[in-house]
Parts: C-alpha cells; structure tokens; sequence
C-alpha cells in the first residue's frame, strides 16, 4: 500500500487528555517517524508536532481521533 509523509500539528489545552492523547499515538506508533513537544506555560498551551509515514486513511483516522479529544485541536498536512 502506498504511504505518505505527514505532519500533524496538535495544540493542547486541557492537560487532563494527555493519558488518552499518548494512547492514540502509541496505537499509531510504527507509523510515527517522530515527534516534538513543546510547553507554552506563557499560554497555558502545549504544541506537539507528529511526523508520519502511513496510507493517508491511517493518517486521517489518527488526526480525527486526536482532534475529537476535549481540549485538542489537530490538523494534518501532508507531502505531494
């Protein structure tokens, strides 16, 4: 099956998600080239970049799971 690269660009809000965001990248995690965590205290934000290599449904189901979580808003960009 073809893949492409991905990054989806995660800002988090509520930390009480955390547990249920880190269990959809660990379901997700032989796809999951990398990822990077930043903590915004200024904002009370954190922002997560995850870099993939998946079928673009894989891709798509994993930034709709973590989008549906309270307090998390994701978006997916993807390579040509």
């Amino acid at each position: 099956m073809e893949t492409r690269v991905a990054v989806i660009s995660l800002i988090v809000t509520d930390k009480a998600v955390v547990s249920d965001l880190n269990a959809i990248l660990h379901a997700y995690g032989d796809y999951i080239i990398g990822r990077m965590g930043l903590p915004y205290k200024e904002k009370n934000v954190n922002i997560i970049c995850v870099a993939m290599d998946a079928p673009q449904d894989v891709i798509s189901a994993m930034s709709g799971k973590l989008g549906l979580l309270e307090g998390v808003t994701a978006k997916a960009a993807y390579s040509k």
